[in-house]
């Protein structure tokens, strides 16, 4: 087998937080970037893309009575499948905290919500449950003991992750916002917390901009998780390192992109292929197929890298010769499809 053979033969499969579609809100265009999209609404936008085929469904729905029979009609009518439940432990009921609110009933609602999520995700036969505390952490120095955030979290997790040993639960870190620090902030620190909570059915979804966003290399922070065994899942999109920006895949970093998916196939990763963009401005429908192409071109290039010269190259850590490897084989593989 030379060098360029393939290793991976088939394309990867494409999926989609089902938000990409929905409507923006800041805190500058309070009455938000579009009308309200339902949860329909948003299913239908995602079926418009044409190389999805799974999504990341919030929960609860919208309007929060929308039957599951429904949702399962509006995906089945668009070759969609739903990977992932994100119940939503990060509104306004939680804003001192879902995990670590200092008031026990509400961190029990935090706990339920996610319960009613997961049983959710079970009827829809999903891959996994999203975790994405937001608003567990701390905003000012001695405001909170990080003891006890740190086993508030771990404990709400762990009942979660044993309640539903059929499913599995993917952390999604970050190293703030709307908190001015979360609790699960960094690749390492959660690791560290699935270590303690000690159950297999507990792992990372790397989102590529919160690494990047948290000073981390996104491919090194996924080679650590893989070497666990617990990375989960992945989102990708990307940013100005400054902020959690969500915008189009490889639009700014499209080096350490590249450099994120051949850290994945080398460790033999195949999972999905997920967007999380958030287009204020843009078409919903038009930005995720403009992260998907990117993907693909990124997919294809990853069959024309010269692995053994690379091999070399980092064995030497010769910045140049590697970069002049990578560029070879990504600027080659720009197709319009």
């Amino acid at each position: 087998m030379s060098s360029h053979s393939r290793i991976d033969i088939h394309e990867p499969t494409f999926g989609a937080g089902i938000w990409h579609f929905g409507r923006y809100v800041d805190r500058y265009a309070t009455d938000g970037y579009g009308p309200p999209v339902s949860t329909l609404e948003a299913i239908d936008l995602a079926g418009q893309v044409g190389d999805l085929s799974v999504v990341d469904l919030t929960f609860p729905f919208d309007p929060p009575e929308l039957p599951l029979d429904e949702v399962k009609a509006a995906l089945e009518r668009n070759g969609l499948r739903a990977i992932a439940v994100t119940p939503e432990i990060y509104t306004r009921r939680f804003v001192r905290g879902a995990f670590t609110n200092p008031d026990a009933e509400v961190r029990r609602q935090a706990v339920e919500l996610v319960s009613r999520g997961a049983e959710t995700a079970r009827e829809l036969g999903c891959d996994y449950v999203k975790l994405w505390p937001g608003q567990d952490g701390w905003d000012y120095p001695f405001q909170a003991d990080h003891s006890e955030l740190w086993r508030f979290s771990l404990d709400a997790v762990r009942e979660l992750a044993t309640a539903f040993p059929d499913l599995r639960f993917a952390i999604e870190y970050k190293p703030r916002e709307p908190r001015n620090s979360m609790v699960f902030s960094s690749a390492a620190k959660t690791l560290l917390g699935i270590e303690e909570i000690g159950l297999p059915n507990v792992g990372i979804l790397l989102d590529f901009g919160h690494s990047l966003y948290g000073g981390e290399s996104p491919a090194d922070a996924a080679r650590l998780a893989i070497s666990r065994g617990r990375l989960f899942a992945i989102d990708v999109n990307d940013n100005h390192r400054g902020w959690d920006d969500d915008m189009i895949v490889g639009s700014v970093h499209l080096t350490e992109t590249f450099e994120f998916f051949y850290a994945l196939r080398d460790a033999g990763w195949d999972g999905v292929w997920q967007l999380d963009q958030f287009p204020f401005r843009e078409n919903s429908v038009e930005a995720a197929r403009a992260g998907i192409r990117v993907m693909k071109n990124i997919h294809r290039a990853l069959d024309l890298v010269d692995r053994e010269a690379l091999a070399a190259a980092q064995k030497a850590q010769d910045a140049l010769a590697a970069q002049r490897i990578v560029q070879r084989a990504l600027l080659s593989s720009h197709t319009e499809r």
